[in-house]
């Protein structure tokens, strides 16, 4: 059974993200953990990138509506991309090292997770905030 929850991704420094909105990410089920909503997170994000392939087009162009839409998440893009397709079990990996070593928060609410076993405090409307602390993390 599928589970939505919502996101918001911040970078400090940038004035923007205050206003940033929560996008929504349809996990395989509800997360316990901030393991399991690391790792639910990034196995969606792979799968994602992983399906974004030229779709024939000679030029991909965005509508006004996309545009908009994809401004208020944070970012626009064209969605089309080269490359080899990315690994999950090594994203996944790379996840939890670089929440281990502290390269970005993760926040349910106002309330920091610090730990990776630790347990997620759900409520009806609980919205988890991502926060990059170093420029170089790549997002």
């Amino acid at each position: 059974m599928a589970y939505t929850i919502y996101v918001k991704m911040k970078k400090l420094g940038k004035k923007s993200c205050a206003d940033i909105a929560p996008v929504p990410f349809e996990l395989d089920e509800k997360p316990q953990t901030v393991r399991e909503l690391l790792v639910g997170l990034t196995r969606l994000g792979v799968r994602q990138y992983n399906a974004r392939r030229d779709e024939g087009q000679i030029l991909k162009y965005l509508t006004r509506e996309e545009i908009e839409a994809q401004a208020a998440r944070g970012k626009v893009s064209s969605g089309l991309r080269g490359g080899a397709d990315a690994q999950e079990d090594k994203a996944v990996e790379n996840t939890l090292q670089c929440f281990e070593d502290g390269i970005y928060r993760v926040f349910a609410g106002e309330e920091e997770l610090t730990a990776l076993s630790g347990q997620i405090p759900w409520t009806e409307e609980t919205v988890f905030t991502l926060v990059r602390l170093t420029m170089l993390a790549g997002w």
